[in-house]
């Protein structure tokens, strides 16, 4: 396998580590091997339930070439199955819809219920007969892929190997206990995606670090300052930073949003900013949360799909929009940077760049994961091919 690349200077000690090298960001074969080691293998964020929100509601998606259907049965419970019928692997859901009644294949007919169930096989066994004894259709069924919901999050493991997910994230799941409250997605106002060129990782790698606040976002850097900014890190898990400084957002009234109830003292005016390997940012705060899931879309393509979430539902439609317009110009503010590491990854030779030992732990965190599971990847594939 030529494009294997060396990554045994990115898991050194942070003093004395590089970055991941180049062929991460920008070789097709390192973003396919990437793609079974990192994404395919772990717990990812596919999408969020507020995306099908009524018994019925479907949408079909892609996750790294495999096409998937994201919907919520006729009891309210949310699925994701293959997105192929079982008959001849054509598509079932071309574009967002209502269920109605069964999900019909448009080749032959054959039909599914909202829990994936085989129902009906028309003329399977000939004309006129809709039955065949080799045809189990208890057998037959959709493919339901492994899925979980938290914190609104459709998380995904395709590969159905990763340990349950309350054990995989039992410890982001035990920080944030607090928050363990019902979420209220602020509509559509309060959601929006970025189109941005450059590797997902890169968008991982900037959202972990505090380290650029005073350069790339001197407004949010005016009241909540570097030196307000703490690391959070937990190798092979997630890192991120977190502030001392929150500052409550108001209207010309005067009027905050509702905070999510016993979240206690310690989050007055503190708020915490999460990457949860692989794909998804999360930041929680007094009163409203969000969810970041990046979609990669090939080795420089990244959409940032974001979704902000109140303490009430109902809250000003107003202050809402004005949250997420704040939130945006903040993520727009870091397009330029991740877009500029990415040309930067073009040129011959580039090491994969030095770490600051104080500011940049949570980023080498991120990166010694990568190194890491690569590597764990590629023992395993060397296994089975020596067998």
């Amino acid at each position: 396998m030529t494009h294997l690349t060396d990554l045994s200077r990115v898991r050194r000690p942070v003093e004395s580590a590089n970055g991941l090298p180049n062929a991460h960001y920008i070789d097709p074969a390192v973003f396919e091997e990437e793609s079974h080691a990192l994404l395919f293998t772990q717990w990812a964020g596919l999408a969020v339930a507020a995306d099908v929100p009524e018994p019925g509601d479907a949408v079909p998606m892609d996750f790294m070439g495999q096409p998937l259907l994201l919907l919520r049965d006729k009891d309210g419970a949310v699925r994701v199955f293959q997105n192929i019928c079982r008959h001849r692997g054509m598509i079932l859901v071309e574009e967002p819809r209502k269920i109605e009644g069964a999900i019909r294949c448009p080749y032959h007919s054959w039909c599914y219920s909202t829990k994936g169930d085989l129902v009906s096989t028309p003329h399977v066994g000939g004309p006129g007969q809709n039955t065949h004894a080799s045809i189990k259709r208890n057998e037959l069924g959709l493919n339901e892929v492994r899925s979980h919901i938290w914190r609104d999050i459709v998380w995904i493991n395709l590969s159905g190997a990763a340990p349950a997910f309350e054990v995989a994230m039992a410890d982001i799941i035990a920080r944030w206990a607090e928050f363990d409250l019902p979420l209220h997605h602020g509509g559509p106002s309060s959601r929006f995606q970025l189109e941005v060129a450059c590797n997902w990782k890169l968008a991982v790698e900037n959202y972990c670090e505090s380290y650029h606040l005073p350069w790339v976002h001197p407004g949010l850097n005016s009241y909540s300052r570097l030196e307000d900014h703490y690391h959070i890190e937990a190798p092979e898990e997630y890192s991120g930073q977190g502030t001392l400084v929150y500052r409550q957002l108001s209207d010309e009234d005067g009027n905050k949003f509702p905070d999510f109830e016993g979240v206690g003292a310690k989050w007055n005016e503190q708020a915490e900013y999460v990457a949860v390997y692989p794909n998804v940012l999360l930041g929680v705060h007094r009163d409203h949360a969000f969810a970041i899931i990046l979609e990669p879309k090939g080795p420089g393509h990244t959409v940032e799909h974001v979704h902000l979430y109140y303490a009430e539902d109902g809250t000003p439609e107003g202050l809402r929009a004005r949250n997420a317009q704040l939130w945006k110009t903040v993520f727009e503010e870091d397009i330029f940077v991740v877009e500029g590491m990415q040309k930067g990854r073009r040129v011959a030779g580039f090491d994969g760049g030095r770490f600051s030992p104080v500011m940049d732990s949570p980023t080498h965190c991120f990166h010694a994961w990568v190194a890491g599971k690569v590597l764990g990847h590629r023992a395993a594939d060397s296994a089975q091919a020596a067998e």
